[in-house]
């Protein structure tokens, strides 16, 4: 990329247009290769990738909504100035960061609740709309307290780590690619989708041991340390650690289910999180920037779209996954002596005590004892977690806005 810069630009002495001599002993630049050698772009700010629609923020003086400067005036910064442009940047960072903090804290109730009723086969009541989930809660927070709805949370983030430590190493030494690039190729692809497949793979004693943490009862479990969760994966890997029953499925039984639900994570995710990106950038081509709107609603334009496609992707993977990550949670949990919340009534308790021999018997016996809601047991959960979700995002783009008016 060759950095645009206005005439008369020297990387010394630059003073709106003028030029300065250089001191005694300093050596002019010849020719502007050499200059563009010593004087680049300044870096893409971290936070502000999201403003713009191209792969990296515009260089200085491209046409933004921010608007542009000419050669012998001051940068149009839009909304205030200066510091409604540091403000603007800041507010990046600050609404990834809400997001983040709603998708992994704020919503890990509603995943403890869902596993619960997921790997429950003893459940009469399906919770498959928001007004049970809520009332459930609401019994469980009452019987045993609020840490109830919060376990687990800690392994999971310990596991979201090992996840993306793995994935970085074997991309490091192997031909893996941990990108794709805009000239990607069939064999491309097929590397990076195995790249993905032996991530989840070799997480997946962590991951199983994380699930345990998250829907094991409070009123039974002792209080487990922070690396509980891998010591136990561990364990599980070299057949140590807690006593498990007969009913304990080997590693190579979930490697499959395991691998193809993170697989196709991944790419239904990518491919959503595309196409709507795409439209929204479609019509935000429609709609250039005029004059009579205002700067607020032209930055407000251009950040969002992505944190919308990011939403739209994991809801859109989550649904159409949802019946494989029951089959692939009860098969985790099985034969490993886990005393679960009854979800009927939020009070008592219930152990799990199935016997499936694998991925399509567990399918098959769900289907005949429990009918084909039974793969759907817990989805008000789902609801309530995007629900959620989309109240903080339109909560945060509300005060960003406020706060940009007052700037202006």
């Amino acid at each position: 990329m060759h950095p645009r810069r206005p005439e008369g630009f020297d990387g010394l002495g630059y003073r709106g247009g003028g030029r300065e001599e250089p001191g005694p002993g300093a050596r002019p630049f010849g020719s502007a290769s050499e200059l563009g050698h010593w004087v680049t772009s300044p870096p893409d700010i971290p936070g502000s990738r999201n403003l713009h629609w191209g792969e990296k923020t515009p260089p200085y003086g491209a046409g933004t909504p921010l608007g542009g400067a000419g050669l012998n005036e001051e940068p149009n910064l839009g909304a205030g100035g200066p510091g409604a442009e540091q403000l603007n940047r800041f507010a990046g960072f600050g609404i990834g960061l809400a997001s983040l903090f709603t998708e992994n804290v704020l919503a890990h109730p509603c995943i403890v609740l869902r596993r619960q009723c997921q790997v429950n086969y003893h459940a009469r009541n399906y919770h498959l709309t928001p007004f049970t989930i809520v009332n459930i809660m609401y019994s469980i927070n009452k019987t045993q307290g609020p840490r109830a709805l919060w376990k687990g949370m800690g392994s999971t983030f310990i596991v979201q780590g090992i996840t993306l430590g793995t994935e970085g190493i074997i991309s490091e030494f192997t031909p893996l690619p941990r990108e794709l690039s805009h000239k990607w190729n069939l064999k491309q692809i097929g590397g990076h989708l195995l790249l993905k497949g032996l991530t989840h793979v070799i997480a997946m004693p962590f991951y199983s041991a994380s699930l345990i943490e998250t829907v094991q009862s409070e009123i039974i479990r002792d209080n487990p340390g922070i690396l509980d969760c891998v010591k136990e994966g561990i364990g599980r890997v070299v057949g140590m650690g807690v006593p498990h029953s007969k009913r304990l499925l080997p590693l190579m039984v979930l490697t499959f289910p395991t691998a193809l639900h993170g697989v196709l994570h991944y790419v239904i995710s990518s491919i959503v999180q595309k196409l709507v990106l795409f439209v929204l950038k479609r019509d935000n081509s429609h709609n250039l920037p005029t004059e009579s709107s205002t700067s607020v609603q032209s930055m407000l334009d251009a950040y969002f779209p992505e944190l919308i496609a990011s939403f739209a992707a994991s809801l859109c993977a989550d649904v159409m996954l949802y019946p494989l990550e029951t089959v692939l949670h009860r098969l985790h949990i099985q034969g490993t002596r886990t005393i679960i919340d009854n979800t009927d009534l939020g009070y008592e308790v219930l152990p799990i005590n199935t016997q499936y021999e694998g991925m399509r018997d567990c399918i098959n016996t769900i289907k005949r004892e429990e009918g084909m809601l039974g793969f759907y047991k817990g989805f008000g959960a789902v609801i309530v977690q995007y629900t959620l979700h989309v109240a903080v995002l339109q909560l945060t783009k509300i005060i960003y806005s406020t706060l940009l008016q007052n700037v202006s």
